[in-house]
Order: C-alpha cells, then structure tokens, then sequence
C-alpha cells in the first residue's frame, strides 16, 4: 500500500493491500477500498463508500457516499457520483439542512464499467457490468450491462464488449472487432456468449 504524504485517509477507511492513493486525495471514514486501487491526486471518497478491487479512481474525482462500485471500475479524471436527488441547502422553513434533513442515495457501478472524464452520474442510478459512459456524459437514469451511452442527457448509441470497443452486429449477436467475443441481448442489456 502507498499513501502519499499529502494525502487525507481516516483511520476507520478499509484500505486493500497494494492500494495507491497519490496527493490530495481524501479518504473518509467507513470507505472500503478493495486491493490494487488507484485513486489519483485531489479524488475524494465519501464515507462508507464501497470500492471494489483492480479499480482506478483518477484525478479530482467526487465519488459520494453511499456509492458503491463493483470490481475492476474506471472512473475518469473529474468524474461526479452524486447523492441528492433532490439538492436545497435550506428546508422549506428557510432553515438551513442537517445531515437529518435528506437521505443519501447513491449511485452503484458494476463490475468493469468505465466512466468517462467529467461524465457525471445523478442517484439514484445503476450502471451495469462492463457498460461504458462517454465523456461528458449526464448520466440519470440506469444503463443495461455492456451499453455505450454518451451526451447530455445520457442516451445508449450502442454496445461495448469487455475489451472496450464498440460491437458490431452479427446476426443474432453482437461481435467485438478485437477478440472475436460474442455477446446476446437480454432484458438486463448484453450476455457473453460461451463458446
């Protein structure tokens, strides 16, 4: 494990083996950080945020609680996971809003997914396994399993396989260029083919 010196990390955060965090960074209390992380310099973790193991977490990242990301996660220079679906900083009152005035929700990120830079993802969403967010993306609503969604807001324009390259159809299935993979449509998105 390396810690940068100018890095913040609770005591009570759960830090893998081998996991980096490099400078300015914060970790906050409750935050489980799998084994062979990255989280790049100024990235924020919020507490109790889950993050699986292998996933990298780059520079100046939002990453607020209750998220949680699945093994194996890109999240992109600048991404935002929000958690208020509904943000005010005063109630109806006019008085100003406690920790006691509004739930958290999170946002959840399967396994192999990618976020990219700047892309921004408003809870309560769900991006299923190995989908791919573009850059820049406003992400609102939840995206199937091996999906490609890209602009504002986030709308799907195709599929991606586990390599990252767009899918081309085929038939009945869709083929990735690089590895020859096939995948099928289902109602959660796409399933690999074994062959």
């Amino acid at each position: 494990m390396h810690i940068a010196e100018s890095a913040t990390v609770s005591d009570g955060a759960s830090i893998g083996e081998g996991t980096k965090i490099w400078d300015l960074a914060q970790v906050r209390e409750g935050a489980t950080l799998g084994a062979n992380c990255i989280v790049g310099r100024g990235a924020y973790i919020g507490s109790g945020v889950s993050i699986g193991k292998n996933s990298k977490i780059q520079n100046d990242a939002l990453i607020y609680e209750p998220a949680v990301l699945g093994d194996g996660v890109f999240i992109g220079p600048a991404v935002v996971l929000t958690n208020d679906t509904y943000p005010r900083a005063i109630n109806a009152d006019g008085t100003q809003k406690s920790a006691d005035d509004w739930i958290p929700t999170g946002v959840i990120i399967e396994e192999g997914a990618a976020i990219g830079a700047r892309a921004v993802c408003v809870a309560p969403v769900r991006i299923g396994r190995w989908a791919t967010v573009a850059a820049g993306a406003v992400v609102a609503k939840d995206v199937p399993n091996f999906a490609l969604v890209v602009g504002v807001p986030a709308r799907q324009i195709g599929w991606v396989g586990k390599f990252g390259r767009p899918l081309a159809r085929s038939g009945e299935f869709w083929i990735c260029p690089e590895t020859g993979d096939r995948y099928r449509e289902t109602g959660e998105g796409l399933t690999e083919e074994i062959q």
